[in-house]
């Protein structure tokens, strides 16, 4: 499967250059912000998404970050050749919806709405108005694995491929839920930190790391079994779940590691041509060590990890989507966009933008509740 279109809106603002040029930088996106609803109290840094996109879209920011997101992959494939087939179908990554509008629902409009106004909640509604704005009519539909939520649809949109099922898929995976109710709870479930900036808080695979800050992102991907104008390929990928806990990583690592060997089964290759692990990172020490162990035993120590979630932040259901845009951008310029280290760390573990060595990479993550997914990348 074909990545030939790319856009993306994060925290570093709209478009894939304003990603590139942010993570670049090696500063994070997150800046401070005051929560008015609760005067007196600190601010938090948080990696949301700046105001922008088309006024036309309406007032909701996930709307708007979702079909500006859109509108640049679907260009920018354009102008790398990309012919649309019949059958173009739509994959949504999605966990909680447009937050806010939800919470002016509920806590501003005490559930009363006009009909119309009430529509923009629905997260039918983005897509639908998406698909009319191109005329496609292939299937659309939402999907939703926690954290992993970015690896499920660009395994699904694969699938839809391989079968025949549609000639092209937009891809797409949108969070704007940095909410104060959402933050709140991270940092008392003890995986998130948003006191401090957040290169002093979330350092995967390094000492002192206190777990992730939290970020923002719409992502999508113009998916195609053609060639034109190809950034990278997704060879392969799998998912499996835990079945364990609501929250913790099964200790053993039996449906992690095998989630790893099913993906690069699937993409026919060995753990020999992995020279990458784009890994989940969120700095948190179950995810840490559990990918830490994968890339010591089953990759053999022979690839190197890097996260840029200390850069993002946590995107949440758009987190392995908006990473892997980053990775995929990344083959173009012969980049990998590893984070900055900061402190002592795993002798594996990149330190800022690394000259791209030949080699495939693989991207994990590990969404809450068990949701283990692995996809397999590799250069055009």
């Amino acid at each position: 499967m074909n990545i030939s279109g790319i856009g993306a809106v994060s925290g570093y603002g709209w478009g894939a250059e304003a990603l590139w040029d942010g993570l670049a930088s090696g500063k994070a996106a997150a800046t401070l912000h005051h929560n008015l609803t609760q005067p007196g109290q600190n601010p938090v840094w948080l990696a949301k998404v700046p105001a922008g996109g088309d006024d036309a879209d309406g007032s909701s920011r996930f709307g708007r970050a979702l079909r500006g997101a859109a509108r640049e992959a679907i260009d920018n494939a354009l102008t790398r050749g990309w012919k649309p087939g019949r059958r173009v179908g739509l994959v949504h990554a999605v966990v909680l919806g447009d937050v806010d509008e939800w919470r002016s629902f509920y806590l501003e409009d005490g559930g009363q709405r006009r009909v119309r106004d009430y529509l923009t909640l629905m997260p039918s509604t983005p897509v639908s108005l998406l698909m009319q704005e191109y005329g496609f009519h292939g299937p659309a539909m939402n999907v939703s694995a926690m954290c992993a939520s970015g690896n499920a649809g660009l395994i699904t949109a694969k699938m839809w491929l391989d079968t025949g099922f549609v000639d092209d898929v937009v891809f797409l995976a949108t969070d704007l839920s940095a909410t104060p109710e959402n933050i709140e709870h991270f940092i008392k479930l003890g995986v998130a930190a948003v006191d401090a900036e957040p290169q002093d808080v979330c350092r995967p695979f390094q000492k002192g790391s206190r777990g992730f800050g939290a970020g923002e992102a719409a992502t999508a991907f113009v998916l195609t079994g053609r060639s034109e104008g190809s950034y990278g390929r997704m060879l392969g990928g799998a998912m499996s779940h835990d079945g364990f806990h609501a929250t913790s990583i099964d200790p053993d690592l039996t449906q992690v590691r095998r989630c790893f060997e099913e993906a690069l089964s699937h993409a026919g290759v060995t753990p020999s041509q992995v020279r990458y692990l784009n890994a989940h990172g969120p700095g948190t020490a179950q995810c840490d060590a559990a990918e830490t162990a994968i890339l010591e035993s089953l990759l053999e120590s022979r690839s190197q990890v890097y996260s840029i979630k200390p850069l993002t932040g946590h995107c949440q259901g758009a987190a392995s989507a908006i990473e892997t845009a980053a990775a995929v951008l990344g083959f173009e310029r012969n980049l990998v966009p590893a984070a900055p280290r900061v402190a002592d760390g795993h002798p594996l573990l990149l330190d800022g933008f690394t000259p791209a060595e030949a080699g495939l990479t693989v991207k994990s993550s590990l969404g809450m509740g068990g949701h283990n997914s692995v996809v397999v990348l590799a250069p055009a």
